[in-house]
């Protein structure tokens, strides 16, 4: 189960929102013990670009050794 206050990994597109998969964000709340996560993006300049609630299959804890990479969301 992915904790309050840990990155979390998005493995689905949410076209609505221009997030894609692979798109990092901080997990904000926890729901019915890891069933679904109120998770915030927020993009480098520390603007908001979206507060998501998303099942558990939607996301993925952070693993061992991946690295971060950088997209403009103005072309989403």
């Amino acid at each position: 189960m992915i904790k309050e206050h840990e990155n979390a990994v998005l493995t689905v597109d949410l076209p609505s929102t221009g997030l894609m998969a692979g798109d990092v964000g901080v997990v904000v709340h926890v729901y019915e013990l890891g069933k679904a996560y109120e998770v915030e993006f927020i993009a480098l300049d520390g603007n908001t670009v979206a507060v998501e609630t998303l099942d558990a299959g939607k996301i993925r804890p952070v693993q061992e050794r991946e690295m971060l990479h950088v997209r403009d969301m103005a072309a989403a």
